[in-house]
């Protein structure tokens, strides 16, 4: 490991991200140097880590070299791995283009959950093709406290469970995990979304990420709650042959999402980078050890 590290720092509606650009997948990242990295008072400080990684050089992303030169191995706040992350690909692409590595127009990014296809637009803002939801069978209930909602189960990569409720703070701190049930629903954890209207198309969430706590924004939750609501309002856009957009706030900013009538979901939003530095080796060394 050289002595010093190159790293940036970036948000997706708030959602933010410590960035290591790692081509070659030549930087070792243990659980416990990400979560060091990304604690907000003793590290950098974000929400979960980009690691940039040409897709030949990673083994979970060989495979998909043919399809997008560029791996995004994302890692939750805690050092745990996550198959994918809605703002974290717009931010990974923004990189992508303040490297030189691609430009305005449409590219391929590889992730756990699939290859992404995402579009820098001139205006600044970036499309992800998100792919197709799953909508597993089967009853679902998430609590804060004394209160229950039933949830729908929604899975866009990674598991979601959203629930409706009358008020945002009724979710509470979200500082851990809300519990749900059955325990069989989620057998690696969920994030879940809390929903409420705010009219015609356009709704509001609060979320507690599986890994992270809650979060400004969350890109896969945002789609997992268009497409809940689209259900809950009687509107399936692959039965009907027509589009449903939903403009989703989020604690971080808005974000709109359309689910197409062949099921694929595109996700709208802003990407920023802020900063870029080193991140001293000795240091980080020291961190995970500690």
């Amino acid at each position: 490991m050289s002595t010093r590290i190159a790293f940036l720092k970036g948000h997706g509606t708030e959602n933010d991200f410590v960035i290591v650009p790692d081509p070659e997948n030549a930087i070792d990242l243990p659980p416990a140097a990400v979560a060091a990295l990304c604690d907000r008072r003793a590290g950098i400080g974000g929400d979960g880590l980009l690691h940039v990684v040409r897709s030949a050089a990673h083994p979970e992303a060989e495979g998909m070299a043919a399809e997008a030169e560029w791996f995004m191995d994302y890692r939750n706040g805690d050092g745990s791995v996550a198959e994918m992350c809605g703002n974290g690909v717009r931010v990974f692409a923004r990189y992508l283009q303040r490297a030189g590595h691609v430009t305005e127009g449409d590219l391929a990014v590889a992730t756990r959950g699939g290859v992404k296809t995402v579009h820098i637009a001139k205006d600044g803002d970036v499309t992800v093709g998100m792919g197709r939801a799953v909508l597993p069978e089967g009853d679902v209930t998430v609590s804060v406290g004394e209160r229950s909602w039933p949830a729908r189960n929604v899975n866009m990569g990674n598991p979601h469970a959203v629930a409706f409720v009358d008020d945002l703070s009724h979710a509470g701190d979200l500082l851990s995990p809300p519990p749900f049930s059955p325990a069989a629903a989620y057998p690696d954890g969920v994030n879940v979304e809390f929903v409420v209207d705010r009219g015609p198309g356009r709704v509001a969430l609060r979320v507690h990420e599986r890994g992270s706590g809650e979060t400004r924004s969350c890109g896969t939750g945002a789609c997992a709650v268009a497409v809940a609501a689209a259900r809950r309002d009687g509107a399936d856009p692959t039965a009907t042959g027509a589009p449903a957009t939903y403009t989703v706030d989020v604690p971080g900013g808005t974000l709109v999402i359309t689910e197409r009538p062949d099921g694929e979901i595109e996700m709208t939003g802003p990407a920023v980078i802020v900063a870029e530095g080193e991140i001293d080796a000795d240091w980080l060394e020291t961190a995970t050890s500690a």
